[in-house]
């Protein structure tokens, strides 16, 4: 992983076999973010893992091994409890130009991978919400 910062903007350089998550956390720990938004993710993808929301518990997982063009990437990071938690959707195009996509869940480099996130000293949290199971953001002023 190589990264440079300027002002409030982060840029990532992801390489074969980095896992993309864990290194944009590792970036996010290095230059101290407390919340960022990832504003830009192009690149290549394998091993992905999706998830798409159905209903409480139930998140329909779904493997692509074969490598997929990251075409977007974006979502949050939020610091909570010396944790960071990404909320990340990504849109993927495959061999035949066909897009799919959804809640990022986990995926490794398969050749570069250029990620831009900016980040912000806002105090925002997630909690889990009764009603949907999920981790949502909660705004304080």
């Amino acid at each position: 992983m190589e990264t440079l910062q300027e002002n409030t903007l982060i840029f990532i350089r992801l390489l074969p076999d980095e896992d993309i998550i864990e290194n944009i956390q590792k970036a996010c720990e290095k230059y101290q973010v407390q919340t960022a938004i990832v504003i830009s993710g192009i690149g290549q993808l394998k091993n992905i893992k999706l998830g798409y929301f159905k209903e409480k518990e139930d998140y329909a997982p779904q493997t692509f091994e074969k490598p997929h063009e990251l075409l977007n990437l974006s979502g949050t990071i939020i610091k909570q409890d010396d944790t960071y938690l990404s909320h990340l959707h990504v849109s993927l195009g495959n061999e035949q130009k066909q897009v799919i996509g959804g809640h990022l869940l986990g995926g490794k480099i398969n050749i570069t991978c250029e990620i831009a996130i900016l980040h912000s000293t806002a105090k925002v949290t997630r909690k889990i919400s009764e009603k949907t199971g999920l981790k949502e953001l909660r705004l304080t002023s």
